[in-house]
């Protein structure tokens, strides 16, 4: 392969990987996975996806975000308004491949970052792209 054929497949995993990692984040907002049944108390429910144009240490993504119905989803993966994107999804999926604590990956990430991550959206992140890379 070429460094631009890697490049290209390193870009498409990355884009599979932030959407699935959204997904996963809007299922746990919802309260439902995608293609679940809906509770019958949530008036609130999915409602397409929004795309955005990411800078990625490697080049330029176009990702596609989940949206709500009322509006009250704010991404943690990619904040709302966020434009870059370096490096905080190698950041979590390199610490759970290490066998680090969900704890210390928040500890990890707040003091990294300055992001507050809960041990859902962790845990929800992590099993996504568990599914994404056996896919």
């Amino acid at each position: 392969m070429s460094g631009e054929a890697v490049n290209d497949a390193c870009l498409a995993f990355k884009k599979a990987l932030i959407e699935r990692a959204s997904g996963a984040e809007m299922g746990l907002h919802l309260g439902y996975p995608l293609g679940g049944a809906k509770p019958e108390a949530a008036n609130n429910h999915r409602n397409g996806s929004s795309g955005k144009t990411m800078l990625t240490d490697t080049g330029r993504l176009y990702v596609e975000v989940p949206r709500d119905r009322d509006g009250s989803f704010a991404p943690q993966l990619i904040p709302k308004h966020q434009r870059r994107f370096t490096g905080l999804d190698d950041k979590i999926i390199g610490l759970y491949a290490r066998g680090v604590s969900v704890r210390e990956i928040q500890a990890s990430l707040l003091e990294a970052y300055g992001t507050e991550a809960s041990g859902d959206f962790i845990s929800s992140v992590t099993d996504a792209v568990t599914s994404e890379v056996a896919a």
